[in-house]
């Protein structure tokens, strides 16, 4: 496909940060179109994950982007190539695996929200971990998920940083709608106790709270 390659060649001779972001963009624009899980595909998605350890914010939130717009056909290339010695590669990644939410990421979210020391991985770990995709899971892996989703969602509303405390409060009403009863009730139970004041100093994430009971009731 010419065009794929004039756009391979126009990120690997970007020349100047403007360039290179303006190169992810038209690369990341065609990924999603591309034939699902083909060879040309596969190779725009690792060209992507490549770009998200530039030190380009600009041209990682594109390839971000365009992964997402990949869907499931970018995780196993995301898990493969995860690299846990670069922070903000690891960071990007896990930006891209909570918004698709395939279970196959689910791993890589549990392990950023229980141990990154970055606020804005842990919340999108938190958003991420409400947002799950459970319809073509076994009962017994649909059970299992769901039970690390809520582990790790309780663990967010936790979280010493209000960020992520108000996406795990957005996770836990979005699963919370979609669980089964006991799951359902346990995020209730999590919410009640966002919205009281005594329990939470953040004014926006007991607004927030309260607005997802609204959601219950």
């Amino acid at each position: 496909m010419n065009l794929l390659k004039d756009l391979l060649l126009a990120v690997q001779t970007a020349a100047t940060a403007d360039s290179l972001v303006d190169a992810t963009r038209d690369l990341a624009a065609i990924c999603s179109d591309l034939p699902a899980n083909s060879s040309d595909q596969l190779t725009a998605i690792n060209c992507l994950i490549e770009l998200l350890s530039a030190n380009n914010p600009g041209a990682a939130v594109a390839a971000v982007d365009g992964l997402i717009a990949c869907k499931s056909a970018a995780v196993q290339p995301i898990l493969n190539n995860l690299d846990e010695h670069n922070y903000g590669a690891r960071a990007w990644a896990v930006r891209a695996l909570a918004q698709i939410g395939d279970p196959r990421g689910l791993a890589v979210l549990q392990r950023a929200i229980e141990q990154d020391i970055g606020p804005s991985v842990r919340r999108a770990a938190a958003m991420g971990l409400g947002h799950i995709k459970l319809a073509e899971l076994s009962p017994e892996a649909k059970l299992e998920t769901m039970e690390i989703c809520l582990a790790g969602l309780k663990l967010g509303c936790a979280d010493g940083e209000w960020i992520v405390r108000y996406a795990a409060v957005v996770g836990l009403e979005n699963f919370g709608r979609n669980s089964a009863s006991s799951f359902a009730q346990a995020c209730l139970l999590l919410l009640q106790a966002r919205s009281q004041e005594a329990i939470e100093e953040a004014p926006v994430v007991r607004l927030r709270a309260a607005q997802a009971l609204i959601a219950f009731s």
